[in-house]
Parts: C-alpha cells; sequence; structure tokens
C-alpha cells in the first residue's frame, strides 16, 4: 500500500499548526508532593515557570518526544527514563492557547523516585522541584494541565500499583504508606494499609537477607520491592470526601 499522497492533495490548503508535548512529573520528596518546573527562557512567558516540554520533531512521535524531553530536563539517561512510568494525559488544543500559533500539545504524566535536582535543558533559564502546593501562576494554560495530572494520578492510586513508581527500588512499606498520604493528603490507619499491602497478590515482593533498615521509629522495618501486578483487587480506596 504506497504512503504517497494522493493525486491532487494540496497540504497547503491547510493551515500549518505544530505539536508539542508537556510534562506533568510528580516526585514525592520531604512527604511532601512535588512537581518539576522549569524557568522559561525565552518569550513567551520568559522569567514565568512553566511545566516542562518542547516540540514534536519532524520524525518523532509524541511518545519519544515526551521521553526525550524528560531525559533533558533530569538528566537521566534515556534507558533510565524508558523504566520510569509515562502516561499519556489528553491533548490540550484550544486555539489561543500559545500566542505564537496554533500549538496543540499532547501531555503525559510521570512519575518519578525522589531525584537530585533537575539541571534544565532547551529554551530553559533554570529548572527546580515545587512544593505543589506552593505553586504561583504557570505559563500558557499549565496550570489546568497539572490540575488534571494530579486528578489522574490521584485516582491510579486507588486501583493500580502505580505508587510504588514514586519509591526506591528497595524500599519499607512505611515509605510506601507515606505516598499514599502525601498524593492524597490523608492519614491511613498503619495496620489496615500493611494488611492491604501485603494480602493483594504481587503488589510487593519482599527482599530477601537483605539488610533491614530503620523506618524512623521502632524496630527496624523490611524492605519491599515491586510486585508484578499493575491492578488492585478491590482497589484501595482513599477516606470519604477527600479527593485530590
Amino acid at each position: 500500500m504506497s504512503g504517497a499522497a494522493p493525486e491532487g492533495y494540496d497540504p497547503h490548503a491547510f493551515e500549518p499548526f505544530a505539536v508539542t508535548v508537556d510534562l506533568a512529573v510528580f516526585t514525592v520528596r520531604d512527604t511532601r508532593l512535588h512537581v518539576l518546573l522549569v524557568e522559561r527562557g525565552e518569550d513567551p512567558y520568559k522569567g514565568h515557570w512553566a511545566l516542562p516540554g518542547g516540540f514534536v520533531l519532524p520524525r518523532e512521535s509524541a511518545g519519544s518526544a515526551a521521553r526525550r524531553e524528560l531525559a533533558e530536563e533530569t538528566g537521566l539517561s534515556e534507558e533510565t527514563v524508558s523504566a520510569l512510568h509515562l502516561e499519556q494525559l489528553r491533548t490540550y488544543s484550544d486555539p489561543d492557547r500559545d500566542p505564537r500559533m496554533r500549538v496543540v500539545s499532547v501531555a503525559y504524566a510521570a512519575l518519578v523516585p525522589d531525584l537530585p535536582e533537575p539541571r534544565g535543558g532547551g529554551d530553559a533559564a533554570s529548572a527546580r522541584w515545587w512544593d505543589a502546593e506552593e505553586l504561583g501562576a504557570l505559563a500558557f494554560d499549565h496550570d489546568r494541565i497539572l490540575a488534571d495530572a494530579r486528578i489522574r494520578i490521584g485516582a491510579k492510586l486507588e486501583y493500580t500499583c502505580l505508587a510504588t513508581a514514586f519509591c526506591p527500588p528497595e524500599f519499607t512499606l512505611g515509605e510506601l504508606q507515606q505516598v499514599y498520604e502525601t498524593v492524597w493528603c490523608v492519614e491511613l490507619d498503619r495496620p489496615n494499609f500493611r494488611r492491604k499491602v501485603l494480602t493483594t497478590p504481587g503488589f510487593v515482593q519482599a527482599v530477601e537477607g537483605s539488610p533491614r533498615r530503620t523506618g524512623g521509629r521502632g524496630k527496624p522495618a523490611a524492605l519491599h520491592r515491586a510486585g508484578a501486578a499493575t491492578a488492585l483487587h478491590p482497589p484501595l480506596l482513599r477516606p470519604e470526601g477527600r479527593s485530590t
């Protein structure tokens, strides 16, 4: 089947537009939810903070562009980035969302363990982790993208095992519980939480023979790693009346 354009087709009959990717990258550090932001080094919105992202290259898919941008902004290798949780959120296509031209953005949400301060890349003047509860207004429509991403992540923690994506390769159940409490802004009952995690097949896997480390207070805590399961049956519901 030929991939050539049909005879008589005129691509110039349609107004051109650009496609970008924007990344809502979350981590948990110091028991607080943080989001990766970049300070724009060029107009429009020079000097304002924004979600990291950039234009999709001519021979590049949106997913590849998102992974490339995530590697550039965090300083991680492409191999490491490929192992992180990165999922497409939705498409933002309001005609006036970018003052330069018609720009359609494919937004992604990423969950990462606590990382060093980012280095920034591309046209960013700087980059840093921001406490998600202490943000000012962001450039473009990034406030909306970030709000949508927080809702998505909060909901997915109820019925998937994605909370482990915030944790290092080996973690305590206390650290895992802290992820839920941080993202949901709630306090969970420790015995009930441990029971749910340990009785869900494939949620976590004990690290056999590994040294034990102190989980903050009390006796040393056993280490676990993420299991093979991806979904929670039944779901781990947040307390009623609370939403992200």
